[in-house]
């Protein structure tokens, strides 16, 4: 991504998450923690590429970093349940047209389309440095790290969304979600986890045809 676009995306969600500060109310307050955790691993894979972390003593530290917020992006795909708290359907079974439940599906679409959209270029550019690392960039290699990043991100999804543990809730007081951690590996889970995979390495894959392809296609 050229140094132009990086600042236009920090330009946009530092406004959006200004607005949605000051206009997005209970209970859907939690989208200006949720989206600022979502931009937070974008902003760490900008950094990833730049000639004071090619050292491997800084660049894994700081690759751990972004795996550990990584997860927070995707995830709010699934804040899109909350949609629900509208009651967006009147008893005729219809949606309704009320201007309040539109107004919050634009809020709520713009945070985790943008996140989600950038974060799977974030999967791409971090999967592709890690590659060169460790596998010498070879196709398979690149192939099986970029599922396996996709699968603990999805293990991150389902931490934070079932057992609610927030990213940065690990670093005020982890001793209190290390049973529950332990605990959480049931059928259950492991179908949300193949779910969820599945889910990310399908938009992956439709965001890397439409940019492979970008050169060839015609008006």
């Amino acid at each position: 991504m050229s140094r132009r676009a990086r600042w236009e995306v920090r330009i946009f969600f530092i406004i959006w998450l200004i607005f949605l500060f000051f206009r997005a109310k209970d209970p859907f307050s939690f989208l200006v923690l949720n989206t600022c955790l979502g931009v937070l691993p974008i902003e760490i894979s900008f950094h990833l590429h730049s000639r004071q972390v090619q050292k491997a003593w800084l660049f894994w530290p700081i690759f751990a970093l972004w795996l550990l917020f990584y997860p927070n992006t995707p995830y709010l795909l699934t804040d899109l349940f909350h949609l629900s708290l509208l009651r967006p359907y009147a008893l005729s079974g219809l949606l309704r047209v009320t201007p309040h439940i539109w107004i919050y599906f634009t809020y709520m679409v713009i945070s985790a389309v943008g996140c989600s959209f950038l974060g799977f270029w974030s999967l791409n550019h971090v999967s592709h440095l890690v590659a060169e690392r460790l596998v010498k960039g070879q196709r398979l290699g690149r192939v099986a790290i970029l599922v396996a990043l996709t699968f603990l991100t999805s293990v991150g999804i389902y931490i934070g969304r079932f057992l609610r543990i927030h990213t940065i809730y690990l670093f005020l007081n982890p001793e209190q979600f290390v049973r529950p951690l332990i605990t959480m590996w049931t059928p259950d889970m492991w179908l949300f986890v193949g779910l969820m995979t599945f889910i990310q390495l399908f938009c992956y894959w439709i965001l890397h045809l439409i940019t492979s392809n970008k050169d060839e296609m015609t008006l």
